[in-house]
């Protein structure tokens, strides 16, 4: 079905690939963006993004066998009625931190089943999210082979590398993101520009086609980045391998305008459950003081790897945050070997809220599966303040004629289609 111009509580439609567990979908509708259908092969991951938006036909299906013809039809759109694809493809094959990158692993060609869609729907606007890898990988050719071909199909376009804490983030998380605008000369208008200051440091290749795809501000007039404390310090406190409850109380009111933002709509504190610390690293712990890392833990205490390394390397592993700086980039496990994941004044590791919390999440959104899946969830998002950001720039360009399509009463009706369990309640 396609109903026109009807009332609704959103100004833009889109539909989100690669989707994870909804952080990218979570920003832009903060930003007016409606997703109408979601695709996410992993079905932990789909069954908390179905969970946080009701609205959304979530469909859990390797996107290389779906019809996106049939997603089309179902969905009731025109060719080029629908106003965002958005998306990541996987990115494990582009990142830096890969043991090995190579051009055959197969992860690397979903971007061809991205931009299938983006041929078939035609939409106004197009989002790809990646890590700062795909930059470099295969000397930028990968890279460009994506700018030409939304090119070909109609796109101005554009890739910047944002930084995350320069849009409220608090954690040092850079961003690759590629923009195609149909109908418009240039693309570089749809990328945000900060509304903080903050410290940054650039390990990675950053240089595309003869220039920077980075841009810090050195504008004095902006606020300073939220820190760690701004992000968790009202989050109940907890001993080492405490569960916590299912829903719990919030320590103190908010001491923040982070906290404040990200409590709205939020009943209590769930997936706050602290990981249980062995012994060794419980010693390790007592050694660290905010701010610090392996180098103050006593050589006996050491793993016996880190015993061999300079001082100066691997500055994060062991880190206990400091809590007037940025986190650690979250990862999809706060495992204390790889950054500062203790917490600053707790001896234990963060928390999946806590690492919802440094990624922008808000409390009212829920994670679903096993711990460990949780902690995926979240350590693969794309941060949703980052992404109401550059949402909030499309937007801009989009208003003049703003989208048309609407679901009327809910959502769009799939007969029959597949929901990602079976069950009636993951089903519009």
């Amino acid at each position: 079905m396609n109903l026109l111009d009807q009332d609704r509580p959103w100004k833009y439609t889109m539909i989100d690939l690669f989707a994870g567990a909804g952080g990218l979908s979570q920003g832009l509708k903060r930003a007016g963006f409606k997703s109408l259908y979601a695709n996410e092969v992993v079905p932990a991951y789909a069954r908390t993004f179905a969970l946080n938006h009701p609205g959304t036909f979530v469909e859990s299906e390797d996107v290389r066998g779906v019809d996106a013809r049939e997603v089309r039809a179902r969905l009731g759109v025109r060719r080029g009625e629908l106003d965002l694809i958005a998306g990541g493809p996987p990115c494990q094959g582009f990142s830096i931190n890969a043991p090995v990158r190579r051009a055959d692993d197969h992860r690397n060609h979903l971007f061809r089943d991205y931009l299938r869609f983006v041929e078939e729907f035609q939409p106004r606007a197009v989002l790809i999210e990646n890590v700062p890898g795909l930059v470099s990988f295969g000397n930028g050719t990968t890279l460009q082979s994506i700018l030409t071909a939304l090119s070909l199909l109609g796109y101005a376009v554009d890739v910047r590398i944002l930084y995350a804490p320069l849009y409220g983030v608090p954690q040092t998380r850079w961003r690759t993101v590629v923009l195609g605008m149909r109908d418009f000369d240039d693309a570089s208008a749809a990328f945000p520009l900060p509304s903080v200051n903050s410290p940054a440091r650039v390990n990675f290749t950053s240089n595309f086609a003869g220039r920077s795809l980075i841009s810090v501000p050195e504008n004095s007039f902006l606020p300073g980045h939220t820190t760690v404390r701004d992000a968790i310090d009202d989050l109940p406190i907890l001993g080492n391998g405490e569960d916590g409850l299912g829903v719990g109380e919030y320590k103190s009111i908010p001491n923040s305008e982070y906290q404040r933002a990200l409590r709205i709509g939020s009943t209590g504190v769930r997936n706050h459950e602290a990981a249980r610390l062995g012994a060794i690293n419980l010693a390790r712990l007592r050694h660290i003081p905010p701010g610090g890392n392996w180098t103050d833990i006593p050589e006996d205490l050491l793993p016996a790897g880190m015993r061999r390394a300079r001082r100066t390397d691997h500055t994060k592993r062991y880190g206990r945050v400091d809590p007037d700086g940025l986190a650690s980039t979250i990862l999809t496990k706060c495992d204390p070997h790889w950054g500062a994941y203790f917490h600053y004044d707790q001896d234990r590791t963060f928390t999946v809220r806590e690492a919802a919390r440094l990624q922008s999440f808000p409390d009212s959104y829920v994670f679903t599966g096993s711990r460990v899946e949780q902690y995926e969830q979240v350590g693969n998002a794309v941060p949703p303040m980052l992404a109401t950001a550059v949402g909030n720039a499309i937007a801009v360009l989009l208003e003049p004629v703003s989208g048309t399509i609407a679901t009327g009463s809910g959502s769009p009706t799939w007969d029959g289609a597949r929901s990602i369990t079976g069950s009636s309640e993951l089903r519009v």
